[in-house]
């Protein structure tokens, strides 16, 4: 963490918004506000810059790649502190202008002030439909963040990627898997993918499922339909992917999930994870 930020830990939040100005409207400032966040990373922000500005307010950095489909995707980074660098997009100009992938370089700074690189990147993978393009841009896209993933891992000493990658994972990570096997989000060939990410052969940790253990969830999303929100019939779908060295460096993570579902700002919630590098 940056000596400027003047406590020993680095608090990192990602969250769909589910549209950023709807998001404001119902009450993502109020959660902000108080909760110290140093780096927080937004996908499907849905909303020009003019209006990103606005709404974060002054005292960010903020880094957004709007979509060129007007009203959709839409990822940003904002931070406390300015980052040495930053980028846009995953690398396939196939995805340049889907506003889906955004990277940022920090300076970080260990209790002793010792220095090291940390790269940051608010990703928002496609929802997917079963047996339509949007299924076959999935996996393009999965294609390309397993290329992606090592990159990173070479380009700094730590390397971080979070939002709504649209996979649950294990069975622990859907209530209800069992009936959702032959659906987008869980099918056994995108799940693949994330035995790859956090396997042997790409070797990156899920910081959130290494501090929270075998339970279930503790999901992150749950569907506007019926009472899922209020049974907790939910999605683990939003990520902290990060080097090993780092997410050994996590030392909590919580999802801030509303009281109630009136008093939610999106039908995600945040993650927030906080490292003590």
């Amino acid at each position: 963490m940056s000596s400027a930020l003047k406590k020993d830990h680095l608090r990192i939040a990602s969250v769909n918004v589910n549209g950023l100005r709807a998001a404001y409207k119902n009450g993502m400032a109020e959660w902000l506000e108080p909760r110290e966040v140093d780096i927080l990373c937004l996908q499907e922000v849905r909303a020009p810059d003019a209006i990103v500005q606005q709404l974060l307010g002054e005292g960010w950095y903020i880094l957004h790649a709007e979509a060129e489909a007007k009203g959709r995707a839409g990822v940003a980074i904002a931070s406390r502190e300015e980052p040495l660098a930053t980028r846009v997009g995953i690398g396939d100009d196939f995805f340049a202008t889907a506003g889906r992938w955004v990277e940022a370089d920090y300076i970080v700074r260990d209790a002793e002030g010792q220095a090291s690189q940390l790269t940051v990147v608010s990703a928002y993978v496609h929802s997917g439909e079963v047996g339509t393009p949007k299924q076959d841009d999935k996996f393009r896209f999965l294609d390309v963040m397993s290329t992606r993933l090592p990159e990173l891992a070479k380009h700094s000493d730590h390397a971080l990627v979070v939002g709504d990658l649209n996979v649950g994972h294990t069975e622990l990570d859907i209530r209800n898997w069992k009936g959702n096997v032959k659906r987008a989000g869980f099918l056994p060939e995108e799940r693949a993918y994330f035995d790859r990410f956090f396997g042997e052969e790409i070797g990156w940790k899920d910081v959130h499922r290494g501090l929270a253990g075998s339970v279930d969830g503790p999901y992150t999303w749950w569907s506007q339909r019926g009472q899922a929100f209020d049974n907790d019939t939910g999605w683990r779908i939003d990520y902290h992917m990060a080097t090993p060295a780092l997410a050994a460096a996590a030392v909590s993570a919580v999802v801030d999930r509303a009281a109630s579902w009136d008093t939610r700002f999106s039908d995600h919630a945040p993650l927030v994870v906080d490292y003590q590098l």
